[in-house]
């Protein structure tokens, strides 16, 4: 052994007694290395643009087709069955001794909790200051669009459920993937819903579980100073644990306490500002509106706000990817059309109210640089519309965008941020658990292994920068569109037949209410 060596091993020794954090950070590199040069090819694939496009990933295509398709095919079912549909989630048809474990209501928040999130605050900062205030507009039509998906896939997951003689039931995509296209005399079924319970499966650990607690994490230590993430991960766990535990029941009963309490907390901070500057509102929307067609001098013009519009609405609702159709399958209802109707509330809620309300505060906070001799956006290099607030972006521009008018704003963001990511962990916790039983089977103990595994994601998400590990999970949920969409175009002619018959024994009196 050589001097030199001898010299480079002592000193190899030393760091690893006096820095062991930097030899984890560089493991840490090497297994994102690692991980990234498997699965970039899968990631790069499903969010590849379209060809002579640098930015509009073929996937929201995908899903804004989808959308289209369906709208035409129902009828404009969501504006049809709007007001029935608000009817159903007060119960006013609620049947308590129907088969199903949750209400309308109930099936609705859960679904809810896992959609309404980040995207929400974030995202629509992001896609402003990109696509200028016209990308707004195409933000709410593609969210109008997305009711129709939604309605598509509930109503299916609720007609091909498995119920069970304990009163508990299954359902998803994987299930009715298999079973219409084995009553249809399609081959190929039960692969596709494997696939599709593959993709739910890394898409509730990754997106749904391991970004959630990273996210909340970083808030915390926003506020409270710096400490090490397993501290928050292992908190989180313990108190997702105790809810997941019960089933959907159990996650049902904190969703419908949480969603609305977070809806009023945001929401209510955003009318706030929205009165205070009420004589600005008609200004916004006029901003909103002509953008959407002339992108107001932003890169891109029109094309870059229809772009930025509909990415958001896709990665905001979830409308296609299915994830939805598996806690509205737990309902109770004899009448799986009634679902459908309920869950075309969602991407009303998630994309038309939510995410319309955070752009208005954003353009009303006047974040969005305007130059007063041309009355367009100012750009930046890159040909973005300038919106940032002393370099902040994304959540933090949404954040000062609340705090100019509100100065303790900040302080009830990061609480709703908390918020959103502990509902979506628990509602990804009941979509990743039914698509495992799905391909493990049923019983007391591969629940209880999915859910300690999925607790245990908690700890290491909140602990770890695992940045190309959330990317595939981001691309494994939506290549759950990508499954459950090409199957919805195959059964969507069941669903019709099921809203025909609803229709006709509605109209006739035969369906009659419950309320009083």
């Amino acid at each position: 052994m050589t001097m030199k060596t001898l010299k480079t091993l002592t000193a190899a020794t030393l760091a690893s007694l006096v820095a062991p954090a930097a030899y984890a950070e560089g493991i840490d590199a090497k297994v994102n290395e690692a991980f990234a040069a498997a699965t970039g090819p899968f990631v790069s694939f499903i969010f590849a643009p379209l060809p002579g496009t640098t930015s509009f990933p073929w996937i929201v295509l995908w899903l804004v087709v989808a959308a289209s398709v369906f709208t035409v095919y129902f009828g404009a079912v969501q504006f049809r069955f709007f007001s029935h549909a608000i009817r159903l989630v007060k119960g006013d048809y609620s049947d308590p001794n129907d088969a199903g474990e949750v209400s309308h209501f109930q099936a609705l928040t859960t679904a809810l909790s896992g959609t309404v999130g980040l995207g929400n605050i974030a995202g629509v900062a992001v896609a402003v200051g990109i696509g200028g205030p016209g990308a707004t507009f195409w933000m709410i039509l593609a969210g109008l669009l997305g009711m129709a998906s939604k309605f598509t896939e509930c109503t299916l997951g609720v007609k091909y459920r498995n119920e069970y003689e304990d009163g508990t039931v299954s359902g998803g995509p994987m299930y009715y993937i298999s079973k219409g296209f084995r009553e249809l005399g399609l081959p190929g079924g039960k692969a596709l819903a494997v696939l599709f319970s593959i993709f739910c499966i890394l898409g509730a650990f990754g997106g749904g579980n391991m970004f959630q607690a990273n996210q909340a994490h970083a808030q915390i230590t926003g506020i409270v100073g710096d400490y090490p993430g397993w501290i928050t991960g292992v908190i989180f766990a313990g108190i997702v644990f105790a809810v997941i535990v019960g089933g959907i029941k159990s996650i049902a009963n904190v969703t419908e306490k949480i969603v609305p309490l977070m809806g009023i907390l945001y929401v209510g901070a955003a009318l706030i500002i929205l009165i205070v500057n009420y004589d600005k509102i008609g200004w916004a929307f006029g901003q909103i509106f002509a953008g959407a067609f002339t992108g107001l001098g932003v890169a891109g013009g029109m094309v870059g706000a229809l772009i930025q519009g509909f990415k958001r609405a896709a990665f905001s609702n979830e409308a296609g990817v299915g994830s939805a159709a598996i806690a509205h399958s737990a309902v109770k209802t004899k009448e799986p059309i009634t679902e459908g109707f309920v869950s075309l509330l969602e991407p009303l809620i998630d994309t038309v109210v939510i995410c319309t309300m955070t752009a208005l505060v954003i353009v009303i906070s006047q974040q969005l640089m305007i130059d007063e001799a041309t009355g367009q956006y100012m750009l930046n290099e890159a040909g973005s519309a300038i919106a940032t607030i002393d370099g902040n972006t994304g959540v933090a521009l949404t954040s000062a965008a609340f705090g100019s008018s509100i100065s303790w704003f900040p302080y009830v963001l990061a609480i709703a941020v908390i918020l959103f990511a502990f509902s979506t962990m628990i509602s990804w916790s009941y979509y990743g658990l039914k698509a495992w039983t799905y391909l493990f089977g049923e019983g007391k103990l591969p629940e209880l292994v999915f859910k300690l595994l999925f607790c245990v994601f908690i700890v290491i998400g909140a602990a770890a920068s695992l940045g190309p590990v959330i990317d595939f999970s981001d691309a494994a949920i939506f290549a759950m569109a990508v499954v459950n969409i090409f199957a919805l175009y195959f059964l969507m002619k069941l669903v019709r037949k099921e809203l025909n018959s609803y229709a006709t024994r509605l109209e006739s009196g035969e369906i009659k209410s419950f309320a009083h």
